[in-house]
């Protein structure tokens, strides 16, 4: 079984703050920082629910479409491998500079248009739904939402602090871990489609 600890590492890897980081301050330059902090905190609330309520109602949805939690496993390793590969290719493309897209004047609108999928992933919220469809009490439905509550914050404090987060030698360090996070990702996300592979008996257990 999953422990709290696992599925922090999980959750911190498919719906955490390192991937927000940059497109948080990309999307947000030239916003003051009052304006910046409201969408922070709307993104975070509008994230945090939607994960929750996605969570809860994709678990419902499982049972009632009598989908396995290997299907699900395999589906959500095959799409976190193909945006996996695509993060780490990415760096050895050359740069094409693109102004990022003007947010709405309304921090609740802009928080909605940065919610999906910049901060919940579909990798990620396929994890949410197969802890909660895999969970045989309240107990436990309870950590895996207080750890999923938790990276979420973790995100919010990155998006409050991100333009003081990306400066000098921070965006140096954050580059290498990205870079080693990338290569990771893409293992990570292997072993989660041969775990599902194995769930449904496709390969032999080892």
């Amino acid at each position: 079984m999953v422990g709290p600890a696992e599925m922090f590492t999980v959750f911190l890897v498919m719906l955490g703050p390192l991937k927000i980081l940059g497109p948080f301050a990309q999307r947000t330059r030239g916003v003051d920082d009052a304006t910046t902090r409201q969408i922070a905190w709307w993104t975070f609330i509008v994230a945090t629910l939607a994960a929750i309520a996605g969570g809860l109602l994709g678990s419902r949805v499982l049972v009632n479409w009598h989908v396995s939690l290997p299907a699900l496993t395999l589906t959500a390793g095959i799409v976190f491998f193909l945006v996996a590969l695509s993060q780490l290719l990415e760096q050895y493309e050359p740069s094409h500079a693109l102004a990022p897209e003007a947010l709405p004047p309304s921090p609740i609108a802009a928080a909605c248009r940065l919610v999906f999928p910049t901060v919940l992933t579909p990798y990620g919220i396929a994890a949410v739904i197969a802890l909660l469809a895999s969970s045989g009490d309240a107990v436990r439905t309870m950590t895996i939402l207080l750890v999923l509550v938790g990276v979420m914050v973790l995100n919010l404090l990155a998006m409050s602090f991100a333009k003081r987060i990306l400066v000098g030698l921070t965006v140096m360090v954050l580059q290498v871990l990205g870079a080693v996070l990338a290569v990771l990702q893409v293992a990570l996300s292997v072993q989660i489609i041969l775990t599902g592979l194995r769930s449904l008996g496709v390969l032999a257990s080892q």
